[in-house]
């Protein structure tokens, strides 16, 4: 096993069990009294929104722990779903400081704390399936520069055979 592999075998256990701990959100924000005020369609597609959310996360989790060593091999899936999760990640990580607001968490030690861990976490699973995609020989930014070529090399590469 390779470094890059353990590391995204970490990362796949990490991001199942925040998948898992979406399932006790409701509890620990107490989101039966705070949408009591919303109208039942609102509950119900938050509620079902966050249900599969942690699915989705748990998911992305699993492929992670579970399919490490096909991650990096390089193959046109391999890349796609590397790429797919650092650029994911990387927008949640932006989100973590621009759209939440600073006086959720200023002022509040456990709170400041969670808002530094998960900067840190979102900084992590970010870099770990970016330098996957690098090590699979992929420049990211040459990716995003050039994704109508690769469009065009994939319609090619698919294109059904002539007789």
């Amino acid at each position: 096993m390779t470094t890059l592999t353990l590391h995204l075998r970490v990362v796949g256990i990490l991001l199942m069990l925040l998948g898992v701990s979406h399932f006790f959100f409701d509890q620990y924000f107490g989101w039966k009294h705070e949408l009591e005020s919303v109208s039942l369609l609102t509950r119900q597609i938050f509620y079902v929104h966050t249900f599969f959310i942690g699915i989705g996360v748990m998911m992305a989790g699993a492929v992670s722990c579970l399919l490490a060593d096909a991650l990096v091999c390089r193959s046109d899936l391999s890349c796609a779903v590397l790429a797919a999760m650092a650029a994911f990640w990387f927008c949640r990580l932006l989100a973590q400081f621009f759209v939440y607001d600073p006086a959720l968490w200023r002022g509040n030690r456990f709170r400041t704390g969670m808002h530094a861990a998960f900067a840190v976490f979102w900084c992590y699973v970010t870099a770990t399936y970016g330098l996957a995609l690098m090590a699979a020989g992929v420049d990211p930014l040459e990716l995003i520069l050039n994704s109508s070529r690769a469009e065009d090399d994939i319609r090619e590469r698919t294109r059904p055979a002539q007789d």
